[in-house]
């Protein structure tokens, strides 16, 4: 297989992380996208350090890469869901976001992730488009001052709902940041769902850019991921797209919804999956 089939451990929710990245493996995943969370390398946990140290060995013990994913629903605010942003109107609250996204930055350099994967969240209602840039853009820069620091790459993502959740919005974006440790985390659900393109269509525009890859099916003009075969993505040509570019990163299923059934699941995909190893 020329990717590293992975998968999200926010679809295992109820395992410990290090035995999620254990059943990730014996299914025969290559890589694991990481998701920080409460019970997974929390950054604001008291044991942090030793976590970190037990989750490297478990990763170079069982052959696996991996992506620092920071998407938790309510690791910084348990109230409200995704928040704060790199948008809020509180700096504050902006600069929990960012502490944050550094402490991301500082595990997945202990950890050797490929990268570390982010998005902008949501605008304040109400709020100015040209204002929102100014913050996103200057949040950007500051991370990407760290990501080099540490040789890290940034994968960021484009997501439903969010200030960024298009492709041109991306392309942007990429442009004005302009610089080789900033990248693309592509979700092909997403896309789908917004018709915003095809996958396929975006892996070959952006496969010098293309840090990180989510996969999953997902209906048209639904934002829902799902199980492979309970969508309409058509799959064959990303596989086709991803092959014609030479794309050798990492493939990472994200079904955080299914985490009541997560081996079964995993097992699921990964079969489905494998039918494209060629």
């Amino acid at each position: 297989m020329p990717f590293e089939l992975g998968y999200n451990t926010n679809g295992f929710a109820h395992h410990r992380l290090t035995d999620a990245l254990g059943v990730i493996a014996d299914i025969g995943y290559q890589s694991a996208a990481i998701t920080l969370d409460h019970h997974a390398l929390d950054p604001y946990g008291d044991n942090l350090l030793a976590d970190i140290r037990h989750a490297r060995e478990v990763l170079r013990a069982r052959g696996l890469c991996c992506v620092i994913e920071t998407g938790a629903r309510f690791l910084l605010d348990p109230a409200r869901k995704h928040y704060p942003s790199l948008l809020d109107p509180d700096e504050s609250a902006r600069r929990k976001r960012l502490d944050y996204l550094h402490r991301a930055i500082e595990i997945a350099v202990e950890l050797e992730a490929e990268a570390v994967s982010f998005w902008a969240g949501h605008a304040a209602p109400g709020s100015i488009d040209a204002d929102n840039w100014s913050l996103l853009v200057e949040a950007c820069d500051e991370l990407l001052t760290r990501a080099v620091k540490y040789d890290l790459r940034l994968a960021f993502e484009p997501e439903p709902g969010m200030f960024i959740e298009r492709m041109a919005q991306f392309s942007n974006l990429i442009g004005e940041l302009h610089h080789p440790r900033f990248g693309l985390t592509l979700d092909v659900g997403h896309v789908h769902c917004l018709s915003d393109g095809t996958p396929a269509e975006w892996i070959r525009t952006y496969s010098h850019c293309l840090f990180n890859i989510h996969i999953e099916d997902m209906k048209a003009g639904r934002h829902d991921h799902l199980m492979f075969g309970d969508g309409d993505v058509d799959f064959p040509p990303i596989f086709d797209a991803l092959r014609e570019v030479g794309y050798t990163g990492s493939l990472n299923v994200e079904l955080s919804r299914h985490s009541h059934d997560a081996v079964n699941a995993a097992r699921q995909a990964f079969d489905f999956l494998s039918r494209f190893n060629a």
